[in-house]
């Protein structure tokens, strides 16, 4: 869901860069208050200049006016406002547009971050924007052989659709797997010109035949949680209760836990 208020985008962007303004201080900016100051932060034609936007094309946007407002604009008026990553991130929301710079996108968390895998009793990994796997526990590392094991292929949909173990381990195999690349086409959504996304698509629609007709059914599904059925070679018959989660301030990247599966 967006994070935007139940009116017209036009004026929740109106009401937000209104707000932004006013609480700024002039200081910050290196800008002298002076005494004929009569509002408070910065006056439109400072905002404009700092941001390298036309007077008049900045006061629409603020009147709350229907113009159109480009990526790039945005991301100059978040750099010329010094916008946190935070206020930069629900900027684009209300706007409905995609931030070229994707705050996050190519940065990876942080160690305590990624090593919270290691605090989860079962199962865990963490899986970046195109699903390879980053950060994963020891569970996870003996459960899932031939992905998560030392000589894997740690991109999760290469390895449900090329690697044998996959379809012994996971039960219900056929439609897990077209369940997942459903799954993965909604979650890339927002990175349809990421070439390392078209590649991957690419290849493994040449490399497996079951992907292409999953793929080709143009399934949409959100990433849900639920019971997960494995047969695992030396542990015979597991269920989890799968749980995932996004972590916040890196949404490329997700939290994945499988969890004992009450039976």
């Amino acid at each position: 869901m967006k994070a935007q208020d139940p009116i017209a985008p036009a004026l929740s962007l109106s009401a937000f860069l209104r707000a932004l303004r006013e609480r700024q201080s002039p200081a910050e900016f290196g800008l002298a208050a002076g005494p004929r100051r009569r509002t408070p932060g910065l006056r439109r034609e400072e905002v404009a200049q700092l941001c390298g936007l036309s007077v008049t094309w900045y006061t629409w946007i603020e009147q709350g006016r229907d113009v159109s407002v480009s990526a790039s604009a945005l991301a100059r008026l978040a750099g010329g406002l010094r916008l946190s990553r935070a206020e930069r991130s629900y900027l684009f929301e209300i706007a409905g547009k995609r931030d070229p710079e994707r705050p996050g996108a190519r940065d990876d968390p942080p160690e305590e971050i990624l090593a919270c895998v290691d605090a989860i009793d079962g199962p865990a990994y963490i899986l970046d924007r195109t699903w390879r796997a980053r950060r994963w526990n020891a569970k996870a590392s003996l459960l899932f052989a031939g992905w998560l094991d030392a000589d894997g292929e740690k991109n999760l949909l290469r390895y449900i659709f090329l690697r044998p173990e996959a379809r012994t381990l996971i039960l219900d195999w056929t439609s897990r797997a077209r369940r997942v690349v459903a799954e993965f086409r909604a979650a890339v959504t927002a990175y349809s010109d990421d070439p390392e996304i078209r590649r991957l698509v690419e290849e493994l629609r040449l490399q497996s035949r079951d992907f292409e007709m999953c793929w080709d059914t143009q399934g949409v599904l959100a990433r849900e949680g639920g019971e997960r059925a494995f047969d695992h070679p030396s542990m015979g018959l597991l269920h989890y209760q799968q749980v995932s989660l996004s972590l916040a301030g890196w949404s490329d990247y997700r939290l994945t836990m499988l969890l004992p599966a009450a039976r």
